[in-house]
């Protein structure tokens, strides 16, 4: 359930999911799947350290039917994520361009920080 006095502001978004940023709560919200998941900050991170640790080759190469998919269950919440090959890659995309924009906004952030007194030349 999203509260009613969150406020977000779109960090990434692809033809498969976004992700947003809320302020008031300090969180980012994963819209993946057609579901909506909320992550602390720590959490959301941790949980993209997961989605890289999948290993698609070895999806790839094992021929049993139970290596199509993988089961990723995100620290501190109720979601369930069932990944086939695609979503482990769409999901992988979302994260890494929103990390992406994430350590972006802190540089750009750092950088007006700096007065033109401070500069060193």
């Amino acid at each position: 359930m999203v509260c009613p006095l969150a406020n977000f502001e779109e960090v990434y978004k692809t033809d498969h999911g976004a992700v947003y940023q809320c302020s008031r709560q300090n969180c980012y919200w994963l819209e993946f799947a057609g579901d909506t998941t909320a992550f602390k900050v720590g959490d959301f991170f941790g949980f993209k350290k997961k989605i890289d640790a999948i290993d698609i080759s070895a999806m790839i190469i094992n021929p049993s039917r139970t290596a199509d998919f993988t089961i990723v269950m995100p620290f501190r919440t109720p979601r369930c994520f069932v990944l086939d090959i695609n979503d482990v890659l769409s999901l992988r995309e979302l994260l890494d361009g929103a990390k992406f924009m994430i350590e972006l906004n802190s540089v750009v952030h750092e950088c007006l920080k700096v007065t033109p007194n401070q500069a060193s030349y």
